[in-house]
């Protein structure tokens, strides 16, 4: 229980930091206004056909798309470029503990910061819409409009038959968000393994190179290039639905019965073994770490 409550008091600390940190009141700053330019689309097509939209369904919309999850994971950046935090705090936690106990310390703290962050992104897509929006378990008629009609396409959100005759709102906003989880902390302990290892500049480069191998692997990208067939394309979707980390976190890139995608629980299972790989890379890491403390930063 010792080591339990010292693991937490690591966490915590770190989170201490948090207040009035410029750096965290920018972060949560930004996404914000990232939450309000991607849904913008979706609250101003419900005003245009003068229908009311459910409260989860501009979440739905917004991040079932890769370049909305792309863009929110990249902002994680500023919040964890540069840990691990070695203060004046840190030779204290050492003398007390050990290295694997501050270690985990770290790794609880970039959970519970991820999931912070994600719930935040959640809450910004319900508030921003919620003067238009209702919240009973049922899609919209926006949602069938956007469904339906193909007018999803046209506004570039992602509202599917699929998706609405597959789940309800609710868990259709579960599977997403978990999605998003998974992927943004996997990005996270890939840039706090390469800090670990390399240093600050390498952990933001991986993170960069990473989300930019999930970019690339697209196949509506591969489509506007290679100018591909619609069997070609459907290949190519298959290839990257299992390929790309950010391809595998977008919510229609996944087999509902009738293709060769990756289903949910397969996905779920490839992040858990990539993110299991991360911490045990940052295990083997901090035994070699050097810790180098001048005036109180790094």
């Amino acid at each position: 229980m010792l080591g339990l409550y010292q693991i937490w008091e690591i966490c915590w600390y770190n989170f201490r930091r948090w207040r009035k940190n410029p750096r965290i009141i920018i972060t949560f700053g930004l996404a914000f206004v990232l939450c309000f330019l991607l849904t913008d689309n979706a609250i101003r097509f419900s005003y245009e056909y003068n229908t009311i939209i459910q409260v989860i369904e501009p979440f739905v919309w917004t991040f079932g798309d890769s370049n909305s999850i792309l863009l929110a994971s990249l902002l994680l950046i500023l919040l964890f470029s540069d840990m691990p935090f070695l203060d004046a705090g840190v030779p204290y936690f050492l003398m007390r503990t050990s290295r694997l106990k501050w270690l985990m310390g770290q790794i609880l703290y970039i959970c519970l910061a991820v999931f912070i962050y994600m719930v935040f992104i959640l809450v910004s897509t319900i508030v921003i819409c919620a003067k238009n929006a209702y919240v009973g378990n049922m899609w919209s008629e926006t949602a069938a409009i956007l469904g339906y009609s193909g007018a999803g396409q046209v506004v570039a959100l992602p509202s599917s038959v699929k998706t609405m005759e597959m789940s309800t709102p609710y868990e259709c906003m579960v599977t997403i968000f978990l999605l998003m989880l998974l992927y943004t902390l996997l990005c996270v302990l890939i840039m706090f393994v390469m800090n670990l290892r390399k240093g600050h500049f390498w952990g933001i480069l991986s993170v960069f190179i990473f989300n930019l191998y999930g970019f690339l692997l697209n196949p509506q990208l591969f489509k506007e290039i290679l100018k591909l067939s619609q069997d070609q394309l459907y290949i190519a979707n298959v290839v990257t639905g299992w390929a790309s980390p950010l391809q595998h976190a977008t919510y229609h890139m996944h087999n509902f019965g009738y293709d060769l995608l990756p289903k949910l629980w397969q996905t779920y299972f490839i992040y858990v073994v990539l993110i299991s790989m991360c911490l045990l890379l940052a295990l083997l890491s901090i035994r070699k770490y050097n810790f180098n403390f001048s005036g109180g930063l790094n």
